[in-house]
């Protein structure tokens, strides 16, 4: 079968728009359960209350352990807000390759 230079551009233009929005997607759902899943958040505030308490009590290595543990939580948050921003920015870039795409089966003309 032989493809005709607007049926590839055709086909390409729906791949872009498909992956789009599968990217679009998946951003919404990590940043909502970034969102939802407070439990780092929890874990933090008792690891934070865990560090106090071993100050007060004078237990030097429970309070490096515990300071260790909120730093890698810290970076755990950013990253995942990070990926998801990364996905929204992304599946802005392929909706608009798909409209520049297909832009000239619709009938726009710069």
């Amino acid at each position: 079968m032989v493809a005709t230079t607007n049926q590839v551009v055709q086909v390409i233009s729906y791949i872009l728009f498909g992956l789009g929005i599968l990217c679009l997607i998946l951003s919404i759902v990590i940043l909502a359960r970034q969102a939802i899943g407070k439990n780092i958040q929890t874990i933090a505030n008792q690891t934070t209350k865990l560090a106090e308490k071993g100050i007060t009590d004078g237990v030097s290595g429970l309070v490096g352990n515990a300071s260790l543990l909120i730093s890698s939580l810290n970076d755990l948050s950013r990253s995942n807000t990070g990926i998801g921003i990364f996905f929204v920015f992304l599946s802005l870039v392929l909706l608009a390759a798909a409209y520049f795409f297909i832009k000239s089966f619709i009938g726009i003309v710069p």
